[in-house]
C-alpha cells in the first residue's frame, strides 16, 4: 500500500520543514523549492516520499522524507515512533564513518509534536533481500558483507551500552523478553494439541532467554533483516532504524540470516564473517547458545506481535525453527516421536485445521488459502 496523499505535508509546509531540517537556526531567508514528489512502492511503517528539491545554492537535492503524521506502533516496547528513529540518526549513526543514508535532519512541528525525518535517498538500490540479477553471486557477497558491518558496528558500540548519552534507547530486559512468550503461547492456544511441545517450552520458563542477558550487550537495529539493508554497487544503506535497542547483538545476526530462503552455507559463512570481525581473538564459547536463543525471541517476537500473526499460515514454518532452537538449548526432551513431525504435530494441514477452528485465525488462513489459490492478475 502507498502512502495516501492525505497524509503528506502540503508543498508549502514541506518546504519550510526541509529548510528548517537543513539549515537549522540559519533557515531564515533561505528558498528550499520543491520540484518533485514520488511515492515508494510500500508505505512501510510510517508514511513517506521521495522529495526532489533545489537548494538555496542552485543545487539540486533528492530526500527521503518519513513523517509521523500521527502513527504509532509501539509493538509493545520493541519500536520506537520517528521521532526516536531520528534520535538514532542523529547521535547514534551520524557520527558513523562512511554510514549510509546520511542523515540530513529533523523537523518537529511546535503543534502537534510530529516529527519529519530526512535522509539522503538511496537512488537505484535494491533490497538485499529483493535482488534477482546475478543472485546466485551478488546475494551472498552482500549478505555476507552486512554480516561484516554489522560485526564492527556491534564492536564500536560494545562500550558505549552503558554510555548516559544513549540512556534513550529502549534496553531489553527479562520482562521485555518474557512477555513476548508469554503472549505467543497465550496466541497460540488453539495449536494446543497440535503442538504440545509448546507446552513443554512454557514450563521451562525464562531459560531460553538467560544467555541473552548473560552476554555484553551493545547497540543493535532490532530487525536488521535483508530487507532493510539496500545495496547500491559497493555500497550499503542500513535503513529502518526505529527499532534500535540495546541488547546481545547475536539478535541482529540472528534476523540477517532467519528465514527458509538463505541456504545453510551461506548462513554459516555469515556467522564465521561476523564472529571473525566482532570476536578476531577467537569465538565466545557461549557464541552459538546465545545466538539460539535470539532465533527463539525472534520467533516469539513475531508470533506474539498479534493472534491473527500467530495462526496464519505464512507462519507455520517458525514452529518448528523455534523447537529445533529450543532443542539445541536443552529445553526439550528432543523426543521427536512423542512430540510430532517437522512442523510440531501432526503436520501443517492439522494445524491449519486447528487455526482454521479458531474464529479470527480460521478467516485468515482461509484467505491464506484464497490468494494462494488465486491466479495472479496479468
Amino acid at each position: 500500500m502507498k502512502t495516501p496523499p492525505s497524509l503528506l505535508p502540503d508543498p508549502a509546509t514541506l518546504a519550510s520543514r526541509l529548510a528548517a531540517a537543513l539549515y537549522g537556526d540559519g533557515a531564515a531567508g533561505r528558498l528550499v523549492t520543491i520540484l518533485e514528489r514520488k511515492l515508494p512502492r510500500m508505505m512501510s511503517t510510517f508514511p513517506n516520499e521521495i522529495v526532489t528539491c533545489r537548494l538555496p545554492d542552485g543545487r539540486t537535492q533528492r530526500v527521503f522524507a518519513k513523517y509521523e503524521a500521527g502513527h504509532s506502533h509501539n509493538s509493545f516496547g520493541h519500536r520506537g515512533n520517528v521521532r526516536y528513529e531520528a534520535e538514532v540518526y542523529c547521535r547514534v549513526l551520524k557520527a558513523l564513518p562512511g554510514f549510509r543514508p546520511r542523515f540530513l535532519g529533523m523537523h518537529g512541528d511546535a503543534l502537534t509534536g510530529d516529527t519529519s525525518l530526512f535522509l539522503e535517498y538511496a537512488y537505484r538500490s535494491v533490497r538485499v533481500s529483493d535482488i534477482s540479477v546475478k543472485q546466485t553471486i551478488r546475494q551472498p557477497r552482500a549478505i555476507t558483507q552486512a554480516a561484516r558491518w554489522l560485526a564492527q558496528f556491534h564492536v564500536w558500540h560494545e562500550s558505549r551500552a552503558g554510555d548516559p548519552a544513549l540512556a534513550f534507547l529502549k534496553r531489553y530486559d527479562a520482562d521485555y523478553y518474557r512477555g513476548w512468550a508469554k503472549r505467543t503461547f497465550e496466541f497460540a492456544h488453539p495449536l494446543r494439541q497440535d503442538l504440545p511441545w509448546l507446552a513443554e517450552l512454557r514450563a521451562r520458563g525464562d531459560s531460553w532467554f538467560a544467555p541473552l542477558l548473560v552476554t555484553a550487550p551493545t547497540v543493535i537495529h532490532g530487525e536488521f533483516y535483508a530487507k532493510t539493508v539496500l545495496l547500491r554497487g559497493e555500497n550499503l544503506f542500513m535503513v529502518d532504524w526505529e527499532s534500535t535497542a540495546i541488547a546481545a547483538g547475536e539478535i541482529d545476526l540472528a534476523a540477517l540470516t532467519e528465514g527458509k530462503g538463505w541456504p545453510a552455507d551461506i548462513v554459516r559463512r555469515c556467522e564465521r564473517e561476523y564472529c571473525r570481525v566482532r570476536w578476531p581473538k577467537g569465538t565466545p564459547a557461549q557464541f552459538q547458545q546465545t545466538l539460539d536463543a535470539a532465533r527463539i525471541y525472534l520467533h516469539f517476537r513475531w508470533l506474539g506481535e498479534r493472534p491473527d500473526w500467530t495462526l496464519r499460515e505464512k507462519s507455520f514454518w517458525r514452529y518448528g525453527a523455534l523447537r529445533a532452537a529450543a532443542e539445541r538449548l536443552g529445553l526439550l526432551s528432543g523426543d521427536r516421536n512423542a512430540r510430532g513431525g517437522a512442523v510440531g504435530g501432526r503436520g501443517p494441514g492439522l494445524i491449519r485445521s486447528a487455526a482454521q477452528r479458531s474464529g479470527r485465525g480460521g478467516r485468515l488462513c482461509a484467505r491464506d488459502n484464497n490468494r494462494r489459490k488465486s491466479p495472479r492478475p496479468r
